[in-house]
């Protein structure tokens, strides 16, 4: 009875929460960019680590952008690849093309964004990975939005383009959650959530808070640790930008394996989060998924347990279901909706392997082993 005391506590709690989530994240006005404007310089910039089947499509995008190209410049990092990804991105004339030097380091891809950032003439930076491919009014949007609301960091949306196999249907519709979240905390900033996939900011506040500088011994962090530097130094001038012409699509990951080595990255800088909001809203994510364990498990001891995980299970989507479809809406992928019910399990068992993994901080990424 005690078991099911404290799951209906975290459960509640935990209502409450995505109710939050949800009512937030409807309330985001939708930016639709006006008349257009030319007047800001931008540097968008893209670390590069063995990715020649991806970076060319993403250059050949950026060459579509509607933002004149006399006002942007894309820098490139190739970090130390051992592939084509600097032959490619060669062919491309008008691409500045930096290589990061071999080196003791932990955090590649701070160390590359750095190196950009010194070598941008840019105003704005906007920050986006290899594997990405943008819609040709993001640049567009992305300005008109800064110089209408002045932010100095911007969180734009990401979504994964999957095909019909579970493990990228599964990271679509995860991803998607993660996202929605993200809007509805930058908005109601209450803590501080992005995606370095998609990520702008001003280049001389990157300088104010002395960039990476306290957090470059992480190897991730690049996107959220630099976020709450400056949200402290700004907290009014965080801003998250939710427009259909934003969003920056990306590709889900082909292997479980490849997977979990994501999701145990991301999890790995939990603990290096300055903001415990976060902190307090990531625990009680994790106890209430691992409370469903606790009921497979107590369940051999008393069948009637499992009744009872069947129940949370059905519960806990009856909740997020509204907060998802909203999301789903906005991405335009209401199919995942039907799916909902049936991958919980999945996202219960992935969510309590990886934030016990992400702990450890040892995972393998980008042909490295990290720890």
């Amino acid at each position: 009875m005690i078991i099911l005391l404290i799951i209906g506590f975290l459960f509640t709690c935990y209502s409450i929460l995505i109710f939050y989530y949800w009512q937030s994240w409807k309330s985001i006005p939708d930016f639709i960019a006006g008349e257009k404007t030319t007047s800001t310089s931008v540097s968008v910039i893209i670390p590069a680590r063995n990715e020649e089947e991806n970076i060319g499509r993403l250059l050949k995008a950026l060459e579509k952008q509607t933002y004149p190209e006399e006002q942007f410049e894309i820098i490139v990092v190739d970090d130390n690849s051992t592939d084509k990804t600097d032959e490619i991105v060669m062919q491309f004339p008008a691409v500045k093309l930096l290589k990061l030097e071999k080196d003791a380091i932990n955090s590649y891809k701070k160390k590359a964004i750095t190196k950009a950032i010194a070598s941008a003439s840019g105003e704005l930076i906007v920050t986006t990975d290899a594997d990405c491919i943008p819609s040709a009014d993001w640049l567009q949007t992305i300005v008109s939005f800064k110089e209408k609301t002045n932010a100095v960091f911007i969180v734009a949306p990401v979504v994964f383009d999957c095909n019909p196999q579970p493990l990228q249907i599964f990271q679509a519709m995860d991803f998607m959650v993660l996202q929605g979240i993200t809007g509805a905390s930058v908005y109601k900033k209450i803590h501080s959530m992005c995606n370095g996939a998609n990520l702008i900011y001003e280049r001389k506040v990157f300088y104010e808070v002395n960039g990476f500088a306290g957090i470059d011994n992480i190897a991730s962090g690049d996107d959220m640790l630099l976020m709450h530097k400056i949200a402290k130094k700004y907290p009014d001038r965080i801003h998250y930008l939710k427009s259909v012409d934003a969003i920056v699509s990306t590709i889900p990951m082909t292997t479980w394996s490849a997977f979990f080595n994501q999701r145990i990255r991301w999890a790995s800088k939990a603990t290096h989060y300055d903001d415990k909001r976060i902190f307090w809203a990531l625990l009680l994510v994790y106890l209430f998924n691992l409370s469903f364990l606790v009921l497979l498990i107590a369940g051999f001891w008393d069948h009637s347990y499992w009744l009872y995980f069947l129940i949370a299970w059905s519960l806990k989507t009856i909740v997020e279901l509204p907060f998802f479809y909203s999301v789903a809406k906005f991405f335009n992928k209401q199919w995942a909706v039907k799916l909902f019910f049936f991958f919980q399990p999945l996202h219960i068992f992935y969510t309590i392997i990886s934030g016990l993994l992400g702990q450890f901080g040892k995972y393998e990424w980008k042909g490295r082993r990290v720890s």
